[in-house]
Formats: C-alpha cells, structure tokens, sequence
C-alpha cells in the first residue's frame, strides 16, 4: 500500500481561549496554517510564537484567507458568538465556510444556518468534546450542516480528533443537537460519580481515593474518562479541600430537559444531577466538590462559576 495523501489546509480561527487556543496548537502540529484572531492582543502575539499566522482583526483575518474561507469561530455560546458571526458575515463571500464550535442551543442553529444560506454562505455547527487536553492532543467531534463543507473540512476534523472522534450526523443543528444531550448525559454521569464518592467519604472505611479511581479505571463497566479524571483529582488534593461544592450550569443540562420534555422522554438522572446543581447553590454537598473537581480537571471551569475556594 502506498502512502495516506496528507492534505493540508488554511483556516481561520476566531477565539483564543483554553479551547481554541489548543486546537491552534493541535493544527499546527499537523502542519495546517492557522490565522488566529482574539479580541485580546496578547492572545494573538502568544499564539504568534507558536507559529500561528497572526491578525488582529476579522478583516485582517480574512485578507489573509483563500476562498472558499474556513473560520472556525470557538468563543462562548450565547452573545460573544452572536456578535462575532454578525460581525464576520458582511465580510465574506459566497461559498465561505462558518464554523460554530461552541455549544449554541441547537434551534438558534439551525435559524442562523437558514440565515446565512440565504446570504450565500456555507455553515457547520461542530459540537466539541474532549475538554481542554482533548483540543489539544485529540477531541471528538459531531457535525451537523451542509455536507459538502463537511467533506471539505474533514482533514481538518480528522487530524484534531482522536482515531473515529468525529462524524456527521444531518443537517444544520443537527451537530449542537448531539453535543447538547451528550452533555445532558455528561451531567447524569458525573452526578452519579459525586453520590458515590460522597456515600464512600462517608463510610466507615477509609480507602486511598485516588488508588480506587485507578483500579476502577482498569477493567471495571465504569473505566472511561470521568474515572481518569477523579484519579487525577484525588491526587492532587486528596480530601478535595479546594473546592467548595457549588456546581456551576451550564446550559446544556437544561436544554436536554427542555427538549426532552417536548419530545415526551422522562430523564429522572438529567433532571436529579439539574437539580442538585441548582440545590449546590444553598447547601454544599461533598458530591458537589467531587462534580467540580471533574469539571476543572477536563475543562478548566474555576471561579467562573465558583468551583473554588481559591
């Protein structure tokens, strides 16, 4: 057999924060050109260094992109994202490619998508796993959108995820869609995750947290990422003193329920981890502290939704 065509693209990508930040490095260890652009200047000259082409505005970004243009817009879901796509849309041409990477509810997607195909443009929402190690050393990917672009941009995809971390999955909306009830199931997991560790804290036994985490992690039905995570949480503080179990939303657990609700699922688990985020904000519970160190483990999420005491 001969040898796999590498092909190497250029893409812009808008927002140099944990998540995006890694993926500009994650693309240029696979030799792709990025143009970076961030709102914050040192962000821009930090990845400059890093090898990434700099620009330090969307219309410097984008004389510096070939049609069809690839931006890859990765800032927060919500009015950060809205303005950034108002902002970059007049400045595009017909057949540029929109990427949303953050987790936009999944109907405001799929208006957005219709609203820029009939500006001409082409748009891929990409709901993003993996957390911040994840973004940059393998993510895992779901595409909804205009299939073509997705063909398009699949080198990409498959040189930032892990072996089959990524697919498509239907038209627009159809990528958040996924991302949103992963999360929704992310919230049941972790939930139960916290119950357990607090039930165990409060036992008469005493066990190594830490070492129980790796041995779970070996061969036991719940091995996985979450367990990893804990270990390396334990590890780090073994009694979780840093944190204060008060567990942040972030949206996405609400959305599966509301969705859930008009498509007639009960989801006991998703609404009771809901819940007791909601109840996390009156009374500590230890499970909190455990759900917090999770989310600072494979996200970065501190203060920005009081994980910590510190």
């Amino acid at each position: 057999m001969g040898k796999q065509k590498v092909i190497l693209m250029k893409i812009g990508l808008i927002g140099l924060g944990r998540m995006g930040g890694n993926l500009t490095l994650n693309l240029k260890d696979h030799k792709h050109e990025v143009v970076v652009y961030d709102r914050n200047r040192e962000n821009v000259d930090f990845y400059k260094e890093k090898g990434a082409i700099p620009s330090y505005s969307i219309d410097e970004m984008i004389k510096q992109l070939e049609s069809p243009r690839i931006v890859w817009v990765m800032v927060t879901a919500g009015a950060a994202t809205n303005a950034v796509i108002k902002e970059l849309t007049p400045k595009l041409t017909k057949g540029d490619i929109i990427i949303d990477g953050g987790n936009t509810h999944y109907k405001e997607t799929i208006k957005r998508a219709n609203d820029l195909v009939a500006k001409g443009l082409k748009f891929l929402d990409v709901g993003t796993s993996g957390g911040v190690s994840g973004a940059r050393n393998g993510a895992c990917f779901m595409v909804g959108g205009d299939k073509k672009s997705f063909k398009l941009i699949e080198p990409i995809l498959k040189d930032l995820s892990v072996p089959n971390g990524y697919g498509y999955f239907g038209n627009s909306g159809a990528g958040h869609f996924t991302k949103m009830i992963h999360n929704g199931i992310e919230y049941g997991m972790m939930q139960s995750i916290g119950e357990g560790m607090e039930i165990i804290e409060k036992s008469e036994f005493s066990p190594n947290l830490a070492k129980l985490a790796d041995v779970w992690n070996h061969g036991s039905i719940i091995e996985g990422f979450l367990v990893k995570m804990m270990k390396q949480a334990y590890e780090e503080d073994k009694t979780l003193s840093d944190y204060t179990g008060e567990v942040g939303l972030s949206g996405e657990g609400e959305w599966t329920l509301s969705t859930a609700k008009e498509l007639h699922v009960e989801t006991p688990a998703i609404q009771a981890s809901v819940d007791m985020r909601k109840k996390s904000k009156e009374k500590k519970y230890y499970q909190g502290k455990v759900i917090q160190a999770l989310r600072f483990k494979f996200g970065g999420h501190t203060n920005t939704d009081n994980a910590l005491k510190k």
